[in-house]
């Protein structure tokens, strides 16, 4: 019926969704057919390759008016010389480009031999910068240095160090081409040059068929920077309504009455009941499961854990038999918040759940610094079991030198390798061009591995027990998603799912599954995490296939499926297709005609995933994954058990059995020589994670613009606000949020970069106090603590008070103003001093309105109850930072506040009473 519904509107309608070269842009079927979806590809993320591109397509236009007599459904000109632009499909069918192992690679050609030196020209430039990683190792000096150095910077740490003097020049911009010198031209233009702008990005999107075809895609509660753009650049437009998207992405569970009315175009990114897996405890508790139900030496792939306070005294029990610390970490966090080390029990609190797991003294250090791996897990079916690894993936390196003594434990920036943590100590290191993928602070996954193997290490054998790790982790959390994914999800292409995996690797190569993130980061905070995550996300929505409908099959499909739609969204067979699945059995499933129609369509789907898969490696179903699992799955239908059997129970007895998992591996990995096999043998995946991730066209990442502030500007426009505000002014509650925003922002600059010149203790006392979702760590509570160095601590409080910002502006973000009010400040001469504002200048703002007022509406509204009363606040710098704390109104104070100051008694005292007459002495006026 679908496909009968495709042929009728593409007879009907062909004008109205005509493209010029639309077989580049559709895979999987011709545009129309039911098995159509868009390409996506990070090529065009560049603003080189989008005007060259555009350029053809006009050199193409005229040359099809001037010869009407050529082949009209030829899709490519044909040109002498040919050359290599980027990605593109050259047939709408199976596409081999898509399946090959650079699948990235297009060749397009002009008819005009002076359009063919123009576009072969900046190819050129970059064949000649790029570094062939293939046959070099990481560990070679000619990849990962860039010149010379004094013995000085590389005497301890000599490859974190080489590019230390280059990344300090680019750290007050905040980031830097991933294309060398021609991408830091590009960065630098795009001030100027209004073809690298979001509006160009919009305007290629409406020459694109997912634009002609209206795809819309939704955001709830995620990062939006590179997915807008992504999605923009083809054509996608993002909508704001419950139901009107064809892609939702969200950065939190699904809600189920969403999942009900799905329907079958419509695509989002979880699973139900997800949390089943990316939650600390339930992850524990379903592998622990499957330790009892399968053995412990197949599912030894987490440390011993504990949940508190439930299993306290387990925990002691095993703490007396193997002393060593334990690592606590909240059960539902990320981004490294709340985690602390221990040596003793006694030092968990006992007011939350937490996870206490032991702590892997022994792990995997690059040039002295402890590392482990994020990778990204893509599942695009449960039922059955489909499961994509990235070729490429993420090493972070913790900043601080790894030590095992006990007196370092206080330190989570030498035992936590977060970015979230690491990135506010001051010797933290980015890479700042995209091919140096073994510089700083954060590698590659393909970096790290050919590291490894020029050190002797077996990267084959690691790889494949990272495969395992991923499988059985997902095996041991299947049961309950595919019970929910059968109840609350109308079609089973309805939901896919990218996670992130962070594993950690001990001295003796053996990987830990540490955690499973629902959403991992999606932020490019470096040409690294670009070129990455860009390449990432165009494969996946690639693989996963947004099917390219037209607005009226929509409309058809969304009137006619609630016929189809059952109340409890199972899958449902009829009685032949029962029949014919018996007789498949009897026969073997080796042919294509024995299988129920639902059986022919997973198949279908699974081949054509595979097909345009572009950088994932498919980890299962593989030729050896029945011989390897099949202990693990229920013999009738395939699903993992993780649940010991009760007799005369069996799971969703409802539901007719199939088991889809060896059917799909049967038909996949056939012994009859007629059947196409598969090519993603143990040895062609490894050798695909040791290669360095190739991009023909490089992504620069184009960055807010940054208007340079002027000082003197900037004082005088405080004047000119000084005068209003002291002549009965007032800021609006925005305004104030925006001015204690930009001034915490200033504060936080100073922790990172000015360790001896910072307010680490008033900074701890008015996040205490203030409570909220921001809470100090325990570690802070210990007495070791005190030895704390200078760069550590500042980058701990660093962490908290950017923890705070991020949640303040989001708060912030209810506040705006749509219009000027009477008797406050208009909008338009305060957000220019907001432009040339520094921190004194702010300071001097919120100090004379705080005590001309004697309201705070940076962080009470004008009507909250039980607000303080406004405190004095000291005259000269860091007045108003020193008043801070007492803003806040003590009832919520814990009786943890006075172990702060034994903290921070000892720490340069006399440094910071010289200090303050110093300020004291220049401060003599107010403003």
């Amino acid at each position: 019926m679908l496909s009968s519904l495709c042929e009728a509107h593409t007879t009907t309608a062909p004008k109205i969704y005509e493209y010029k070269n639309q077989n580049e842009w559709i895979t999987s079927g011709k545009l129309g057919s039911r098995d159509a979806v868009l390409v996506f590809r990070t090529n065009i993320l560049n603003p080189k390759t989008r005007k060259t591109l555009s350029e053809t397509q006009s050199v193409k236009t005229t040359d099809s008016e001037s010869h009407k007599t050529s082949d009209p459904a030829a899709t490519v000109v044909n040109c002498q010389d040919e050359t290599p632009l980027a990605i593109a499909p050259q047939s709408s069918g199976s596409n081999a480009t898509l399946k090959g192992s650079a699948p990235r690679k297009i060749y397009v050609s002009v008819r005009n031999p002076l359009n063919c030196k123009l576009i072969e020209e900046p190819v050129k430039q970059n064949a000649n910068k790029k570094i062939h990683h293939h046959d070099l190792s990481s560990s070679d000096t000619s990849i990962s240095s860039d010149g010379d150095e004094s013995s000085q910077n590389n005497e301890n740490n000599p490859r974190l160090r080489q590019k230390k003097m280059e990344l300090d020049l680019n750290k007050e911009s905040g980031y830097s081409s991933s294309m060398g010198d021609e991408g830091n031209s590009i960065l630098n233009r795009s001030e100027e040059d209004p073809e690298i702008s979001s509006e160009e990005d919009n305007e290629c999107g409406t020459h694109m068929p997912a634009h002609k075809l209206k795809i819309t895609y939704k955001f709830i509660q995620t990062e939006t920077k590179l997915l807008r753009k992504i999605f923009n650049v083809h054509g996608l437009t993002e909508v704001q309504g419950e139901t009107n998207f064809n892609l939702l992405w969200t950065g939190v569970h699904m809600k189920l009455d969403t999942l009900r009315h799905l329907s079958p175009y419509q695509r989002v990114n979880h699973f139900p009941r997800s949390y089943e897996l990316t939650r600390k405890d339930r992850l524990y508790k379903n592998i622990e499961r499957m330790q009892h139900l399968r053995g412990m030496r197949h599912f030894d792939i987490v440390p011993q854990s504990f949940i508190l306070p439930l299993e306290y005294r387990d925990l002691l029990i095993a703490h007396n038999k193997y002393r060593g610390p334990w690592i606590v970490k909240p059960a539902a966090s990320s981004r490294g918040r709340g985690i602390f080390i221990v040596n003793s029990p006694d030092q968990i609190p006992q007011d939350e759940q937490v996870l206490v797991s032991k702590y892997i003294v022994d792990p995997l250090c690059i040039d002295g610094h402890k590392c482990d791996l994020r990778v990204y897990v893509l599942v695009t079916s449960f039922d059955p079991l489909i499961v994509y690894l990235y070729e490429e993936g993420i090493v972070r390196l913790a900043t601080v030198r790894y030590d095992r003594d006990a007196d370092n434990l206080w330190n989570p920036c030498m035992h936590l390798c977060n970015y979230s943590i690491n990135k506010y100590h001051s010797d933290y290191i980015r890479s700042s061009d995209a091919q140096d993928e073994d510089v700083g602070h954060k590698w590659t996954l393909s970096a790290l591995l050919r590291h490894l193997k020029l050190q002797g290490c077996d990267t084959h054998l690691l790889m494949l027990n990272i495969e395992d790790l991923i499988i059985k982790a997902i095996l041991a959390c299947a049961q309950t998603i595919i019970s929910a994914c059968r109840m609350f999800v109308p079609s089973s292409n309805n939901c896919f799912e990218l996670y992130g995996f962070d594993i950690l690797i001990d001295n003796a190569l053996k990987p830990w599954l540490l955690e499973v993130n629902l959403s991992p980061s999606m932020g490019v905070d470096s040409p690294l995490d670009t070129k990455v995550k860009a390449c990432l996300i165009a494969d996946l929505l690639t693989c996963v296939g947004i099917p390219a409908y037209s607005p009226e099959m929509r409309s058809h499909l969304d009137s006619k499926w609630t016929r189809f739609r059952s109340t409890s969204c199972q899958r449902r067979t009829d009685s032949t297709d029962s029949t014919a699945s018996k007789k498949s059995k009897k026969k073997g499933a080796n042919s294509f005609a024995n299988l129920t129609m639902e059986e022919q369509r997973i198949l279908r789907n699974a081949r054509l995933q595979y097909s345009r898969r572009g950088g994932f490696v498919r980890i299962f179903p593989t030729d050896d994954t029945m011989q390897r699992y099949g202990n693990f799955l229920d013999s009738s239908n395939g699903i993992p058990i993780s649940t010991p059997n009760v007799q005369g129970q069996t799971f969703q007895t409802l539901v007719m059995q199939h088991n889809y998992n060896q059917m799909l591996h049967s038909n996949l990995y056939c012994q009859d020589p007629r059947c196409t096999k598969e090519d993603n043998f143990q040895e062609n995946r490894v050798q695909q994670y040791e290669r360095a991730l190739e991009t023909d066209a490089e992504i620069p990442f184009v960055k807010k613009v940054i208007v340079p502030k002027c000082e003197e500007e900037g004082r005088k426009l405080r004047k000119q606000l000084l005068i209003k505000i002291s002549n009965g002014s007032e800021l609006t509650q925005f305004q104030a949020r925006q001015t204690f925003s930009l001034y915490l922002e200033s504060v936080l600059r100073r922790l990172t970069q000015e360790p001896k010149d910072s307010h680490e203790k008033i900074i701890l006392k008015f996040l205490n106090k203030f409570g909220g979702a921001v809470k100090p760590p325990v570690l802070f509570r210990n007495a070791q603590t005190i030895k704390v160095i200078s760069k550590a601590r500042s980058a701990m409080v660093a962490k908290l008070l950017g923890d705070f910002l991020e949640l303040y502006k989001r708060d912030t973000e209810a506040y705006v103003d749509s219009f000027d009010h009477f008797g406050m400040i208009p909008s338009s001469s305060y957000n220019e001093f907001l432009i040339h504002a520094q921190e004194s200048d702010l300071e001097a703002v919120l100090t004379l309105h705080t005590n001309v007022t004697g309201i705070m509406p940076f962080l009470y509204n004008r009507c909250g109850l039980s607000v303080p009363p406004t405190p004095p606040i000291p005259c000269g710098l860091h007045g108003f930072l020193r008043a801070l704390p007492a803003m806040v109104s003590s009832s919520g104070m814990p009786r943890e506040i006075s172990k702060y100051d034994g903290y921070f008694k000892n720490y340069d005292k006399d440094c910071e009473n010289v200090q303050d007459n110093s300020i004291r002495s220049k401060s003599t006026r107010r403003f």
